[in-house]
């Protein structure tokens, strides 16, 4: 994998278990408020420094069934804003994982999810479906991430994916 590849995402990871659901990512309590309050809470019920402390490029990293619940899609809009450069995780729900791709976050399935440790630098090839962990050197492979997909992400989400596609160019 070569890191100047455009196509590599490269960060930190954040590991999280099993069945982190929308509840979590988007709690009820602060679903009214504007989405940079409403992402301050981002799972802060099971890693309370989790918004203050991500950074831009971080990568979460979760076991199965990463964003079940509703369908609320302040869940990948919190995930982000925050910076979140990238989803892996064993699982995702389907609606979650088209909501996060709809507005330009990419999730990718990794089997192997679970053996990266927290805080381990990453380096995820997403059209490949590979993973390198450059702390250890390991290698995983998980699902590719269709070229239609990457496209979307690339122009910031479906929205402005259609703009382009109906008009030439990218919305302004």
């Amino acid at each position: 994998m070569s890191a100047s590849d455009s196509t590599v995402i490269a960060g930190r990871a954040w590991v999280f278990g099993d069945r982190i659901d929308t509840d979590l990512l988007a709690p009820g309590h602060a679903m009214r408020k504007p989405l940079e309050e409403l992402s301050r809470h981002c799972l802060e019920a099971v890693r309370p420094q989790f918004a203050r402390d991500v950074a831009r490029g971080d990568i979460v990293v979760a076991g199965e069934g990463f964003g079940i619940g509703s369908s609320r899609e302040q869940a990948a809009q919190a995930l982000r804003f925050l910076g979140v450069s990238v989803v892996l995780a064993r699982s995702a729900a389907r609606i979650f994982y088209r909501n996060a791709f709809n507005l330009g976050l990419p999730v990718m399935v990794l089997p192997e999810a679970g053996e990266i440790a927290d805080g381990a630098r990453l380096e995820v090839d997403l059209p490949a479906g590979l993973v390198r962990d450059a702390s250890t050197g390991r290698e995983y492979r998980g699902e590719p991430v269709p070229a239609f997909l990457l496209e979307i992400v690339a122009d910031g989400g479906l929205i402005p994916n259609l703009h382009k596609r109906l008009h030439g160019k990218p919305a302004a």
